[in-house]
């Protein structure tokens, strides 16, 4: 909460209503084991969140976002959870393009040349050429291939799947980490109840709102700190206060 949250307490005792409260702008959990990869920050990655539930892309963004013990943090996920709602096991799944400026097409040509100019060498060994270390072994897993298979072996459908990962990494999100770890709190005094002029109660005379608690929230880059000054120095000016 950024607080000890006696502020939503008091708006509630005051007759407001506060809407549910959940971490935004927070990292994910994930349901595969990220402990392997942990550290790891992917730059240049797209980055798209998927709702299964509604069966649509809520979020697809180009940027950079980090692998934790638990799964995913970075700028990236962190704007991503601003566009989910409750988070519950199996709704939301992430896919990770490692290689957008590469099509399947160019994507392919490369993978043949680095098995023609080293048939010998594994496929771990051929990945190694396109992912950071620490990623290989998962995404060779998430391809359904062994990491040890002679490059000059890989068959074009194998080359196919590997592509797939690459263009198509999923991870299924389980939870959002908690509210202390979120940079801001969803939800709060709704905004419905609040004058948007100078930010007074609509329900109780003298009494007005600023910043977080009030049900309203952004994207990072400073958004939120917008909302907190903007509404405080209207709150601030107004001709009661």
């Amino acid at each position: 909460y950024g607080s000890t949250g006696d502020g939503y307490l008091l708006a509630k005792e005051l007759g407001h209503t506060v809407t549910e409260l959940l971490p935004s702008l927070v990292p994910l959990e994930t349901v595969s084991d990220c402990l392997p990869m942990a550290g790891l920050n992917v730059r240049n990655a797209l980055f798209t969140l998927f709702d299964n539930e509604k069966n649509k892309k809520i979020f697809s963004e180009q940027g950079e976002f980090t692998f934790e013990s638990y799964g995913i943090g970075g700028p990236l996920t962190l704007s991503a959870s601003s566009r989910m709602e409750s988070v519950t096991k199996g709704r939301y799944t992430v896919f990770i393009d490692f290689k957008p400026a590469l099509d399947e097409k160019k994507l392919d040509l490369r993978i043949q040349r680095e098995i023609t100019a080293a048939p010998s060498k594994t496929l771990s060994d051929i990945t190694r050429t396109l992912l950071p270390e620490k990623l290989v072994p998962a995404l060779i897993k998430e391809a359904g291939l062994r990491e040890d298979k002679k490059a000059g072996e890989i068959t074009s459908k194998e080359r196919k799947a590997l592509i797939s990962a690459l263009k198509c990494f999923k991870l299924q999100i389980k939870a959002s980490r908690p509210i202390k770890e979120a940079i801001i709190t969803d939800g709060g005094v709704s905004v419905k109840e609040i004058n948007p002029s100078d930010m007074q109660s609509k329900l109780v005379r003298g009494l007005y709102f600023a910043g977080e608690i009030i049900d309203v929230s952004g994207f990072t880059g400073g958004f939120n700190l917008q909302i907190a000054y903007s509404t405080a120095k209207a709150a601030s000016m107004a001709d009661e206060y």
